[in-house]
């Protein structure tokens, strides 16, 4: 399926600032195999370019490991450690499109996701929420893209086995991305 941009009401040619004031990177993993924990990452920062053709639009994004924030200083200083994140020898991990598309009508981001020093192909589900100018003046974006990645895969393997039987943390993490840019003039 092709897409042009006079069918995206709103759509404009050009390069996007991530705004980290309206955007959350978040993440959640099943925890005591009952319910998840869920978390984000504070500092991020990302710019993406679209085109002509929406789907030769790309994007590029870095996120800071050691701004992880679960709303709990032990375990934020735990998923620091080289048990999960290693922080201090990889300070961020990065995202860039290799690809964008549309399947059974909706949108398809594809690219690496490079964690711990491991790249892997992911695909974002995309969810777009629209344009509009904000209060300053600033022309925007709104979206949400969801994935989910096997940590295991990005050398992520510390878990912890339970009384009741089965391992502390799950393997799939799913990371949401709730996102506004600002088009740069």
């Amino acid at each position: 399926m092709s897409i042009t941009a006079d069918q995206i009401p709103g759509y404009r040619v050009g390069t996007w600032v991530i705004d980290p004031t309206h955007t959350e990177v978040g993440f959640s993993v099943r925890h005591l195999a009952i319910s998840k924990v869920k978390g984000k990452f504070e500092r991020f920062e990302g710019t993406f370019t679209t085109t002509e053709n929406p789907l030769d639009s790309s994007v590029e994004a870095t996120v800071e490991v050691a701004s992880i924030n679960t709303n709990q200083a032990d375990r934020d200083g735990h998923l620091r450690t080289g048990d999960f994140f290693a922080a201090e020898e990889f300070p961020t991990f990065t995202f860039k499109s290799t690809g964008v598309r549309v399947e059974g009508g909706d949108y398809k981001v594809d690219g690496e996701l490079t964690l711990r020093g491991v790249t892997k192909p992911v695909t974002f589900n995309f969810d777009f929420g629209g344009f509009g100018t904000d209060g300053y003046g600033n022309y925007k974006v709104g979206f949400t893209a969801t994935t989910v990645v096997k940590r295991e895969d990005y050398g992520i393997q510390w878990n912890a086995p339970l009384e009741t039987g089965g391992l502390l943390l799950g393997s799939d993490v799913t990371i949401t991305l709730d996102v506004q840019a600002a088009l740069q003039q």
